[in-house]
């Protein structure tokens, strides 16, 4: 079907609609990227100072032995996306973590952060029992994190260290600009974090040394570590999902770029085409005028 002027106006006037949203969307997850990233290093380094306090603990008092239950429930805790516009990024995850479902016994209770993530986890056969919202900006992540880890508290009758066996799924930045899909037991606690100073013990002249007594002091430091561990998967998972959007903003932005190249091609031709007509009846009516003129 031949195209006209008309038409090919109004698609570049909606092609180049669209480039605007596409590009405001781009420059958005770029902008939304780095509070996230910032959360995520900065989590990081107060991780560092927990696992720090918590081997000077065990310096000072000893391995400290933490009851193991057998028959402990488990707990996945998958983090998502609650937009889409990010590609596979959270069927990828949700494929990831129903392997890692099947292998344990009698199915783990799943917690999902973000809308979409639970859509993607129930067409893999997994039905979410809560459905957390996703940080809105950087300072949403702790305000999601106490959310989680307080679930954690009630799922696990305030002892979580012997009842429950938690595990956190997400998504984090690889090598190349690349993402993987990351499965990272948290709980129960590894045995080398409070049970082998040895190996992963303090390193230093200074002897270690509290003075609140040695219960709640634990108890702090691995609330503490819990917490930092949840914050920093909920970060990871934010970077990455900005990320994704980013890149495939950039795939969506080239594709109007061509699109919008063809239709201008296509109206350069169609309006150089009306131009010949157009020229090509002047000269024929001049041409006919010619012809009669000497009969007149």
């Amino acid at each position: 079907m031949p195209q006209t002027l008309e038409t090919l106006s109004r698609r570049t006037a909606t092609l180049t609609s669209i480039r605007g949203i596409v590009h405001t969307m781009k420059t958005m997850s770029a902008i939304n990227a780095v509070p996230y990233e910032h959360a995520a290093r900065s989590v990081e380094a107060y991780h560092q100072t927990v696992l720090s306090g918590l081997r000077a603990f065990v310096a000072k008092t000893g391995p400290v032995a933490m009851p193991v239950s057998v028959q402990a429930e488990r707990i996945l805790v998958v983090f998502g996306s609650d937009h889409g516009l990010c590609g596979n990024y959270n069927e990828v995850l949700a494929e990831r973590v129903k392997t890692e479902a099947s292998r344990m016994a009698g199915g783990p209770r799943v917690l999902c952060v973000g809308a979409r993530m639970s859509d993607a986890l129930s067409d893999q056969g997994l039905s979410p029992e809560v459905t957390f919202l996703p940080p809105a900006s950087a300072d949403g992540i702790g305000r999601l994190a106490s959310d989680i880890v307080t679930r954690l508290d009630e799922i696990g009758g305030g002892d979580i260290h012997s009842r429950i066996s938690v595990t956190l799924a997400f998504t984090r930045r690889a090598a190349k600009g690349q993402r993987e899909a990351v499965v990272s037991p948290l709980l129960p606690l590894s045995p080398s974090l409070l049970s082998d100073p040895g190996q992963a013990g303090w390193r230093s002249r200074s002897l270690p040394d509290y003075t609140m007594p040695a219960v709640p002091l634990l108890a702090a430091l691995l609330r503490n570590h819990i917490f930092a561990s949840v914050f920093h998967a909920s970060a990871e998972a934010m970077v990455t999902e900005n990320a994704a959007r980013l890149a495939l903003m950039q795939q969506a932005e080239q594709a109007v770029d061509d699109r919008l190249d063809e239709v201008g091609g296509q109206f350069r031709l169609v309006r150089q085409d009306e131009i010949t007509n157009e020229l090509m009846d002047i000269i024929i009516g001049f041409e006919a005028l010619k012809k009669k003129s000497p009969a007149l």
